[in-house]
């Protein structure tokens, strides 16, 4: 392999990607790559990954499905987070009485 190919190869891939993050669709290799993962990479790993034919880059829908999925995703994650946060006390009403004071009757 002619590295200063390859490497001209790498920076004409890199070129044609205008986002600094590219979403990328895996490809089934023979070392046990499986097709169809999708993933956010630098501009420059994506540009190697498709040079060495582990990768394409993802369709306009194929990126904004990946995109949605993300942000479904990390609200999951958000509200999962915040009901592990809320705490609840169980108090009698007599104590409850007792902490708002003494009874005003008019």
């Amino acid at each position: 392999m002619d590295l200063r190919i390859y490497y001209q190869k790498l920076r004409q891939i890199e070129a044609g990607l205008s986002e600094p993050y590219v979403v990328l669709v895996s490809l089934a290799t023979p070392d046990g790559g499986k097709a169809g993962l999708r993933t956010e990479v630098p501009r420059e790993l994506a540009a190697r990954y498709i040079a060495d034919g582990k990768a394409r880059p993802a369709s306009e829908e194929e990126a904004r499905a990946f995109h949605q999925e993300q942000l479904t995703a990390r609200k999951e994650a958000e509200r999962r987070e915040a009901a592990g946060r809320i705490q609840l006390a169980v108090v009698p009403e007599s104590e409850l009485a007792n902490m708002r004071g003494p009874s005003r009757k008019q």
